[in-house]
C-alpha cells in the first residue's frame, strides 16, 4: 500500500503528435507509477493535446521515494515535446482569496463547502468593498478585509488587493458576486488565476435587476456562467455553465432564487475543477478534463 502523499497529479500540454500518451505513461511506469485516472483531449482546431493523469508512485524495495528523479525525467520529456507541464501532490489544497460585495450567497456556499472538505481549497482571506459579511467570515476563522472602492481610489484599492494576494500566497482569486469592474492592469496580473460568476442572461439583460427584466420578457430558463477573468467584461474563457428551466408561474423573486442556486453551483464547480488542475486554457476557450 502506498502512502497518501505518494499520490500525484500530472498535467501535460503540447502540440499534438503521435505517441504522447505512450511516452508519458511509459515514463511513469519506469518510475513505478500506478495510474489511477487518465483524461485527455486532442483539439483538432488548435492542434493542441491536453493530458491529466492521477497516479500513485512507490519506491523500489528498501529505497526511499525520490520524486526528484521523476521530475527530472518529466522535464526532459517536456523539453522534447515543447510542453507545458505541472506535477503536484494530489489533494493538495490551493489557497483562495474570495472577493464579494453585498450579495453573499456564493460566498457562504464556498465557505460551507470548504469547511466540510468538499472543495480542495484553503480560504486564506475575504475582501469586500462593503463591511456586511465580516461577522460571518470571521466566525469561520478567516481574515476579512474591507476595501472600499470609489472612482478616485480604485488604483489604491487594487494595489491593496494585490498586496493581500502576495501576503497570503494566494493561488486563486474568486469573484463571488463582486460588483466592481477590475482594471485591465489587474486582470493581466491575475490572468488564469481569477474566476468570476454572473447570471447567463448577458448580454440581453444588463444592469440592475436582471431577473426582473427577464420576468418581463417571459424567459423560460435561468442560468449562470463561471469564467476566467480577462479585460473583456464578463467575456473571459468559460469554465462551466448551469441552466434551470422555469415557466410562467415563476414570479421575479422565484427567478432570483433559482438564479442564486445556479450561480452557487456553477461557481463551486469551477473552483473545484480549477483547484484539481482539470481546467486548461485553449485560446479564448477552456478544456475541462473531468
Amino acid at each position: 500500500m502506498t502512502e497518501p502523499n505518494n499520490k500525484y497529479v500530472l498535467t501535460f500540454t503540447c502540440a499534438e503528435r503521435p505517441g504522447i500518451v505512450h511516452a508519458v505513461t511509459g515514463l511513469l511506469l519506469k518510475h513505478h507509477g500506478d495510474i489511477r485516472e487518465l483524461k485527455q483531449h486532442d483539439d483538432q482546431r488548435s492542434h493542441t493535446f491536453f493530458l491529466r493523469i492521477e497516479f500513485e508512485i512507490s519506491s523500489e524495495e528498501g529505497k526511499p521515494l525520490n520524486i526528484a528523479d521523476l521530475e527530472s525525467s518529466l522535464k526532459d520529456l517536456a523539453e522534447e515535446h515543447s510542453a507545458d507541464w505541472g506535477l503536484r501532490p494530489a489533494g493538495q489544497k490551493k489557497r483562495v482569496l474570495i472577493m464579494v460585495s453585498k450579495f453573499g450567497h456564493c460566498l457562504h456556499d464556498l465557505l460551507f463547502r470548504a469547511r466540510i472538505g468538499e472543495l480542495p481549497v484553503e480560504i486564506a482571506a475575504v475582501v469586500s468593498n462593503h463591511p456586511d459579511h465580516r461577522q460571518q467570515v470571521e466566525w469561520n476563522g478567516i481574515p476579512f478585509f474591507h476595501v472600499p472602492v470609489a472612482a478616485t481610489t480604485k488604483p489604491e484599492a487594487e494595489g491593496k488587493l494585490m498586496e493581500l494576494v502576495d501576503r497570503f500566497d494566494v493561488d486563486l482569486v474568486v469573484l463571488a458576486r463582486y460588483m466592481q469592474i477590475l482594471s485591465d492592469d489587474l486582470t493581466r496580473q491575475l490572468s488564469g488565476r481569477a474566476i468570476n460568476i454572473h447570471h447567463s442572461f448577458l448580454p440581453s439583460f444588463k444592469g440592475a435587476k436582471p431577473y426582473h427584466q427577464a420576468f418581463e420578457r417571459g424567459v423560460k430558463t435561468v442560468g449562470a456562467t463561471a469564467h476566467y477573468v480577462n479585460s473583456e467584461l464578463d467575456e473571459g474563457p468559460i469554465i462551466t455553465q448551469r441552466v434551470q428551466e422555469v415557466d410562467h408561474s415563476f414570479e421575479p423573486e422565484h427567478l432570483v432564487a433559482a438564479g442564486r442556486d445556479t450561480e452557487c453551483k456553477a461557481l463551486s464547480d469551477a473552483v473545484q475543477w480549477h483547484c484539481e488542475d482539470r481546467v486548461f486554457l485553449d485560446g479564448a476557450r477552456t478544456v475541462v478534463l473531468r
